[in-house]
C-alpha cells in the first residue's frame, strides 16, 4: 500500500470516529440540563472535543483545530465548575457540535479547507463561546462579527484547584547563596500566589559557629500556604533552585478526593502511571523525573532490575504522593489497559463487504437446498445424512452472518433527542422525549431505512398530537408533554412505537374529512383502526392551518409506503384526550428468513415462519364461505387461488394456514403444505413494485421461483377488495 493510500485510509478512519464522537457529544449535551450528576457527561463531551482536535492536528486540519480549541476551552471551564450549566450554554454548544460536523463532512467530500461561509459561521460561534467564558449572556441571534483572536489558556489536566492549605517542605541547597539566590525572596514570592499563613524555619543543619561558612545556606522552611494555584504553579516558584534543593509540595488533605475525581475523569488515552499523575495535576514533571532518577540509581546500585521498586511506591515514600491518589491512578491505568485491549478485539468492517458476505450465504442456502432435494430423491442414506449435516452448518453460518449486521436501535432513537429539543423550541411547546428498549437489536439495513418514517411520526406527534402548555393545563394535564419511543421483539419481528400523551386522534373528524375527499362512501361501516388508517392516504390532512412542520397532507403516506416497502405494517391506537400510539411492525432482517412453503396449483408461496400459528384442514362446510369456526372463534380466511387468479381445479382436500399479524389472525387457504424452508429474499424490482401482498421472491432448490407473501399488506389489500365488492353489490341491489 502506498503512502497516499495509507493516509486516505487513516483519514477515513478519522472521519468515522469523529462522527461517532460527535454523536456522543450531542447525546451528552441533550441530557446535560437534566442530569443530577453531570460530571461524567461533561467529561465525555470534553473528551470528544479533545480527541477530535488532537486527531485533526495530525492531519494538518488547522481550521478544525482552531475552532475546536475554543470549544474545548469552554468545556474545560465547565468541567472545572468555573461556569455553570445553563440552557444558553447548551444552546451555543449544540450549534458548535453541528459546525464541527459540517467541517468533518467537508473533509469527507474532499474539501480540506473551510469555506468562507463556514469561517463566518465559526466566527459567530466563537463570539458566543467567548461571551460564555466571560460570564456574559451570548447573543444567540448575533450576525457575523470579526473574531478578536482572543485565546484563553486553560489547563487540560487537573485544572485550577479550589482554595486550600498547601504544605511546603523546603530544603535549599548549600550553594544557593553562592549562586546569587536568596531563600527569603522565594518565600516572599509565594505570597503572590496566596497567603503564607504559617512558616517555621528549620535550623537543624546549622553547624557549630567555628565550622560555619557565611556563604553556605543551612536553612530549611516548613510553609503552610493558602492558595488556589496548581501544584505546578507553586513548584515553578523554585525553578532556579530546584536542581540542588529538596522541594516537597503536599496538597491539602481535603483535596485528595478532588484529585481522585480528576484522575477518574481523564480520557482513556494513556496507560503510563506517571503521565496519568501529571495530567491530573497531582505530580509535576520535575517530581516524576526526580523519582525516575532515584529509581535508576537504586537499580544501578543493586545491578538487578528484579529489585527495582515500583515508581508508585517510591513516590509515596518520598512524600510526593498520597496513597489513596496512587490507588486511584493505578485503577485508572488498569482501566485504560482494559479499554485498549477491548478495542484491539474489535475491527471495523466495510458495509459493502458485509453485504457481499450475506449475498454469498444466501446463494449457499439456495445451493444447499438444491443438494438436499436431490439427495432426498436418491434414497442414499449416507448422502442424506451428509447433506443434512451440511444444511445444519449452513444454518449456523447464516445465523452468524446475520448477527454481524444486528445493531441496537437505541442509536437511532437517541438522535431524536436533538429533533425533539429543536422542534419544541420552534413550536413553543415544552416536550420531553422518553426512550425505552434502546438495546433491542435489528438488522442495520432496517435501521438505516426506518429513520425517515420515524422522523415523520415524531414531528407529527409533536405538532398535531401534543397540545400547547395552556391547553394542557386547562385539561388538567402537566404543562410538559411527553413523547415516547419504544422498541421490542415480538414473534420474530421488531415493534417500534411512537406514542404521546396529547389529545389523540378525533375519529369523527377524520371520517368526515375522508368522506369529503371521496376516500370513503357515506354509510360504510368502518372500525376505529380502519378510520385511523385513513390518515396514511395521499394528500390527507386534518390540520386547520399549514405550519412549517405539517398540514399539507404530505408525509404520512410516505411513512406507510416506506414501511410497506420494508415488508412491515403500521397501525394506530388512540384515545381522545389521552394520547395516540403509532406502532410499526417490521422483520428483523431483510436478507434471509425462515419460511413455510405452501403450494397452490402449480405455484409456490413462502409465508414468514414467525407469523405461522398452526395448520388445519379446511372444513367441507366452508367451501362456499370465507370464514370458519376455529374452536369457538370466527376465523376469516383468504383463498390464495382466488386472490392470485391461479388456474386449475381445486383438490379434494385443502388446508388452512393460520397466520397472525399483530393481534389479528387470518387463514390462508392453500392446496399443499410443503414444510419449513430457508428463504433467501430476492427483490422483485421496480416493474413489480405495484403488487400488493408480495414482499419479494426466492429461488427453490429445484430452481423454481416462489413468491414471498407480505402478510400484513396482503390482508389489508384483500380487506379493501372485499369492501369494494360488497359496496358494488349493494349499489347494484339499490338500483
Amino acid at each position: 500500500m502506498s503512502f497516499e493510500d495509507e493516509m486516505k485510509a487513516a483519514l477515513d478512519t478519522f472521519i468515522i470516529e469523529s462522527r461517532e464522537l460527535l454523536q456522543d457529544m450531542e447525546d451528552g449535551l441533550l441530557g446535560l440540563e437534566h442530569d443530577a450528576n453531570p460530571s461524567d457527561a461533561i467529561g465525555a463531551i470534553f473528551r470528544a472535543a479533545h480527541t477530535i482536535k488532537g486527531s485533526a492536528g495530525l492531519f494538518g486540519l488547522e481550521h478544525i483545530v482552531h475552532f475546536t480549541h475554543v470549544v474545548e476551552s469552554l468545556l474545560d471551564m465547565l468541567r472545572n465548575e468555573e461556569i455553570p450549566i445553563s440552557s444558553a450554554l447548551v444552546a451555543v454548544l449544540l450549534p458548535c457540535r453541528d459546525h464541527i460536523s459540517g467541517l468533518i463532512d467537508g473533509i469527507a467530500a474532499g474539501n480540506m479547507d473551510e469555506t468562507i461561509e463556514q469561517k463566518a459561521a465559526g466566527d459567530v460561534l466563537h463570539q458566543q463561546l467567548h461571551s460564555l467564558m466571560r460570564g456574559e449572556s451570548p447573543d444567540l441571534r448575533s450576525e457575523v462579527i470579526p473574531h478578536d483572536n482572543e485565546h484563553h489558556a486553560h489547563s487540560s489536566g487537573g485544572g485550577v484547584v479550589d482554595s486550600g492549605n498547601w504544605y511546603l517542605s523546603l530544603r535549599f541547597g548549600q550553594d544557593c547563596l553562592r549562586n546569587g539566590m536568596d531563600p527569603l525572596s522565594f518565600i516572599r514570592y509565594l505570597s503572590t500566589l496566596g497567603d503564607v499563613i504559617h512558616l517555621i524555619t528549620i535550623t537543624d543543619n546549622i553547624p557549630h559557629i567555628d565550622q560555619m561558612d557565611a556563604e553556605t545556606c543551612y536553612l530549611g522552611f516548613e510553609v503552610v500556604l493558602k492558595s488556589s494555584a496548581t501544584k505546578e504553579a507553586i513548584e515553578n516558584v523554585f525553578e532556579f533552585v530546584r536542581e540542588d534543593s529538596v522541594i516537597r509540595i503536599v496538597p491539602p488533605r481535603s483535596k485528595i478526593d478532588e484529585y481522585i475525581d480528576i484522575i477518574n475523569n481523564l480520557p482513556d488515552d494513556d496507560e503510563l502511571l506517571g503521565e496519568i499523575l501529571i495530567k491530573s495535576g497531582v505530580l509535576t514533571k520535575h517530581e516524576l523525573d526526580e523519582c525516575l532518577n532515584l529509581q535508576q540509581r537504586r537499580q544501578h546500585q543493586t545491578q538487578s532490575a528484579t529489585n527495582e521498586a515500583p515508581i508508585g511506591e517510591i513516590l509515596v515514600k518520598q512524600e510526593m504522593l498520597q496513597e489513596p491518589i496512587l490507588n486511584a491512578a493505578l485503577q485508572k491505568q488498569q482501566q485504560v489497559k482494559d479499554t485498549k485491549a477491548r478495542e484491539k478485539q474489535n475491527i471495523r468492517v466495510d458495509a459493502e463487504r458485509l453485504d457481499k458476505l450475506i449475498d454469498l450465504v444466501g446463494e449457499l442456502v439456495i445451493a444447499g437446498a438444491g443438494a438436499n432435494l436431490r439427495a432426498s430423491k436418491s434414497s442414499d442414506i449416507a448422502l442424506l445424512e451428509a447433506t443434512s449435516e451440511i444444511m445444519r452448518l449452513v444454518e449456523e453460518v447464516r445465523d452468524s452472518a446475520l448477527q454481524l449486521r444486528m445493531v441496537p436501535i437505541g442509536t437511532t432513537f437517541s438522535r431524536f433527542q436533538r429533533v425533539v429539543r429543536d422542534v419544541s423550541i420552534e413550536l413553543g411547546k415544552d416536550i420531553v422525549l422518553e426512550i425505552s428498549g434502546g438495546d433491542t437489536e435489528v438488522d442495520k439495513s432496517v435501521v438505516d431505512k426506518i429513520g425517515d418514517p420515524l422522523m415523520h411520526l415524531v414531528r407529527n406527534s409533536m405538532d398535531h398530537g401534543i397540545e400547547s402548555a395552556a391547553v394542557r393545563l386547562a385539561r388538567g394535564k402537566p404543562a410538559q408533554g411527553t413523547l415516547r419511543l419504544n422498541a421490542y421483539h415480538e414473534s420474530g419481528s421488531i415493534v417500534i412505537e411512537v406514542s404521546d400523551d396529547g389529545g389523540g386522534l378525533h375519529r369523527d373528524k377524520i371520517l368526515a374529512k375522508a368522506i369529503e375527499k371521496g376516500l370513503v362512501t357515506p354509510g360504510t361501516p368502518l372500525s376505529d383502526k380502519e378510520i385511523y388508517a385513513l390518515i396514511f392516504e395521499p394528500g390527507f390532512s386534518t390540520a386547520d392551518q399549514i405550519s412549517n412542520l405539517s398540514g399539507r397532507g404530505v408525509g404520512m403516506d410516505v411513512v406507510k409506503k416506506n414501511v410497506t416497502s420494508l415488508r412491515g405494517s403500521i397501525e394506530i391506537d388512540s384515545e381522545v384526550g389521552v394520547g395516540a400510539t403509532m406502532r410499526i411492525r417490521m422483520p428483523l432482517t431483510l436478507a434471509i428468513i425462515d419460511g413455510f412453503l405452501v403450494g397452490v396449483g402449480k405455484s409456490s408461496f413462502v409465508i414468514p415462519l414467525d407469523q405461522v400459528v398452526e395448520c388445519v384442514e379446511l372444513p367441507k362446510e366452508c367451501e362456499e364461505r370465507d370464514y370458519m369456526d376455529l374452536r369457538g372463534e370466527v376465523l376469516p380466511f383468504i383463498r390464495l387461488r382466488k386472490m392470485f387468479e391461479i388456474e386449475g381445479a381445486e383438490p379434494r382436500r385443502q388446508n388452512v394456514v393460520i397466520i397472525s399479524s399483530g393481534t389479528n389472525k387470518t387463514g390462508l387457504v392453500v392446496d399443499r403444505l410443503m414444510g419449513e424452508f430457508q428463504t433467501v429474499i430476492k427483490p422483485l424490482g421496480k416493474l413489480f413494485g405495484h403488487l400488493q401482498g408480495i414482499g419479494g421472491s426466492t429461488i427453490l432448490g429445484s430452481g423454481e421461483v416462489a413468491l414471498i407473501l407480505s402478510v400484513a399488506s396482503m390482508t389489508q389489500h384483500y380487506s379493501r377488495m372485499e369492501q369494494k365488492r360488497l359496496l358494488g353489490t349493494t349499489q347494484s341491489t339499490n338500483r
